[in-house]
Formats: structure tokens, C-alpha cells, sequence
């Protein structure tokens, strides 16, 4: 349920009507802190650790062959589907409005070199994957415990020495983005925040992996507990001790998601920790189930493809231009189609500008809701 439901949330805040006008707790923090928003990435990579604590007895059953086979595969896919999504839809429009194939790297309208983005969501899962897996299998319980006890603690002395050591936790301090771009080159690191800097780094990507693992744990011990209290108590006071000691590390150490600091990790898993025992409570002791359930349901049917789908069809239908007025110099204004029913439909519901994009992304979850829905109702399942 807790993955089924962060798929969808996943979509809403990837799609605004438009990124200009977002309610607060839609939006992702600045920089440090940490809004509902920044929640969905982490409780998703957390849900992803409990799947795991399922399948990673038939990997022990099966042998380390076969499950080296299954998770290096698993993330291999994942990887390269998130960096065709980047790709994609693989043309674009040069400066003459001309349609042209989008190759590695290209000149952009500016004369400056542009590529495609190396990381993103999808790479970040695939690679939280594969090494909370290896740790786990390998290390078993207690051991993947003791090693993510020491990532946690090693990247925040990493951060201290190799950062500015004026503010190693601020956008020009941070060290993991001289890393990005000497690896992959400064055309292919991300500059959504208007330098180069990718939140999704892989630097930034070693805490991430003690989300999973730390997921993983919770998922293993309520399948050794069962459904008793006793499991449940036990999750909310994990939970409060968790939140209690990330907020205590934020004071040296902020909360920060676009760094996923260590801090940031520890808090959120505490978050996740009581979600999920809210979830248990209300649907396996409560018995409460309703539509509500079943809507969220459908998402986790196809999680990946339905959330590969609403990147791509954005991009692909970007390529559908309606002409919109001209500008001073009469040029045309272009947007797509899924632009048009924005600023013609959900825009003009209400003069807080806010409440057309809010509508715009319900339509959306609703949308992209439609077509996992059908897909489960004709028994198609999409996995990797």
C-alpha cells in the first residue's frame, strides 16, 4: 500500500499545470528542510526495502548465482530505462524549429554544449537496488545494519572534509557535484537548480541505499513478528526514535533532500516506520478498506510503467505544437497539447493560479490512473 500510493504521489508532484504556481506542500524545500513533498522519493526507496525482505529468502534459497543473476539484471534495466526516459523522445526542435534527432550532446540555442542528463529517479533506484540487496544478502541483518550505521556516519565526515569548508552543505559547497561532473562531463549533469548540480547524484546516492536497507529491516521484522501489537508498538517507537534523532542530527548536520543527507535519511525513515504502522493498523487490524485502497491499488500493478509512462508522454506529446499567439518579434508561441488543456481548462478554474495547476495534477493521477487500471483489468502486468 505504502509503495502503491507514493507511485501515485510521485506523478502529482512531477506534473503541475505549472512549476510557477504550486502549493507550498507540493513543492520540494529550497534546500534545507524538509516538506511533504521531499517524503515521496524516500517512503518510495523505503517500500522498495520492504519488497525486498519477500524476495530475498528465494534469493538465499536459490543460491548466490541465481540472485546475483536477478538483482544485477533488475538494476541494469532500471538503469538504462531511466536513461532512454532522459533521452527521450529522442528529437527535438533545433533553433530553426526544425526537426532534428536529439544525439549524446548537442549545441544549444545559446552555443552551449547540452547532453543528456547521466542520472535522475529511475538510475537513483536501480542503484539503491542493487547495493541494499548485495548488503543484505551478504551481510544479513545485523551486518547490513552496522554497515549503514557507518555509511550514514561516513558520509557526513566525507561532506565536512571534502566540501567548502565555509558551508560543505550548501549548493556551492557540496562535494559530490565535482564528482558528477568529472565523470560524466558537465553537459550531462543536471542544472534544474540554474548551476550544474544533480539531485539525484551519486554521491548523494550512498545514503539513499540505507533507505532500502533500512526498509528492508522493517519489512523483516514485521514478517517475524506477525500481527500482534507487540509488532506494532514496536514500529511506533522506532518510528519516534528515529524522527526525534534525525531532527537532533539536523542541528549539525541539516535535513536536506537534494543532498540526501544523513540526517534527512534517519528522519524520513522514522516517517515511513509510522506510516506503515498506521497502514497496518488500519487495514489489517481495522479491517478498514474501501475505495480508497483499491484506487491506490492499481499504481502498484504496474508502479514502474505507469511512472515511465507519465515522463515520456509529456515529452512525446511536446512534440505536438499548437500555435498559441506570437510574440514581439513574431515569432509563434507554441505548447502541447497537454499544455493547451492547462492554460485553456484548469487555469482559468479560479483566480489563485495555484488551484488550476492542483487540478491540472489531479487530472493527471486520475489520467495515468485510467490506464493502469485497464491494464490490470485485462490481467497486462509490466515488470522488469
Amino acid at each position: 500500500m505504502l509503495c502503491d500510493a507514493t507511485v501515485a504521489l510521485m506523478i502529482m508532484v512531477n506534473n503541475p499545470g505549472s512549476w510557477g504556481h504550486i502549493f507550498s506542500p507540493l513543492e520540494h524545500a529550497t534546500w534545507h528542510g524538509c516538506t511533504p513533498t521531499d517524503l515521496v522519493f524516500p517512503f518510495f526507496l523505503f517500500a522498495v526495502g520492504n519488497a525486498m525482505s519477500f524476495v530475498m529468502p528465494r534469493f538465499e534459497k536459490l543460491g548466490t548465482a541465481y540472485a546475483l543473476k536477478k538483482v544485477f539484471k533488475r538494476a541494469i534495466l532500471i538503469f538504462v530505462i531511466g536513461l532512454l526516459l532522459n533521452w527521450s523522445p529522442f528529437v527535438m526542435y533545433n533553433a530553426k524549429n526544425e526537426l532534428v534527432i536529439k544525439t549524446w550532446t548537442w549545441l544549444n540555442s545559446s552555443g552551449s554544449l547540452s547532453g543528456i542528463r547521466m542520472l535522475g529517479v529511475l538510475q537513483r533506484i536501480a542503484l539503491c537496488y542493487l547495493f541494499a540487496s548485495l548488503i543484505v544478502y551478504f551481510f544479513k541483518t545485523k551486518g547490513a545494519f552496522l554497515i549503514s550505521c557507518i555509511i550514514l556516519l561516513a558520509y557526513w565526515l566525507i561532506c565536512i572534509l571534502l566540501g567548502d569548508a565555509n558551508d560543505p552543505y550548501s549548493l556551492s559547497g557540496y562535494f559530490g557535484t565535482k564528482i558528477d561532473i568529472n565523470l560524466f562531463g558537465l553537459a550531462h549533469v543536471y542544472k534544474g537548480e540554474g548551476v550544474a548540480f544533480d539531485p539525484e547524484g551519486l554521491m548523494s546516492t550512498i545514503t539513499a541505499i540505507v533507505q532500502v536497507v533500512f526498509g528492508f529491516l522493517v519489512g523483516q521484522y514485521i514478517q517475524q513478528k506477525g500481527k500482534t501489537y507487540e509488532m506494532l508498538s514496536n514500529l511506533f517507537i522506532t518510528g519516534v526514535v528515529l524522527i526525534f534523532a534525525g531532527y537532533c542530527w539536523d542541528m549539525v548536520f541539516p535535513i536536506n533532500k537534494k543532498i540526501w543527507t544523513s540526517s534527512y535519511t534517519v528522519y524520513t525513515t522514522g516517517l515511513a516506520t509510522i506510516t506503515i504502522a498506521i497502514l497496518i493498523y488500519l487495514i489489517e487490524f481495522k479491517e478498514v478498506k474501501g475505495t480508497w485502497s483499491k484506487f491506490f491499488d492499481v499504481f502498484g500493478k504496474n508502479p514502474l510503467f505507469i511512472f515511465v509512462m507519465s515522463g515520456f508522454l509529456p515529452r512525446l506529446l511536446g512534440l505536438i505544437r499548437i500555435t498559441e499567439g506570437f510574440n514581439p518579434n513574431g515569432k509563434p508561441i507554441y505548447t502541447s497539447p497537454f499544455g493547451w488543456f492547462y492554460e485553456h481548462v484548469c487555469k482559468n478554474v479560479a483566480a489563485d493560479l495555484r488551484v488550476g495547476s492542483l487540478l491540472y495534477a489531479i487530472v493527471m493521477i486520475i489520467f495515468y490512473w485510467s490506464i493502469v487500471y485497464i491494464l490490470d483489468k485485462k490481467k497486462i502486468y509490466i515488470k522488469v
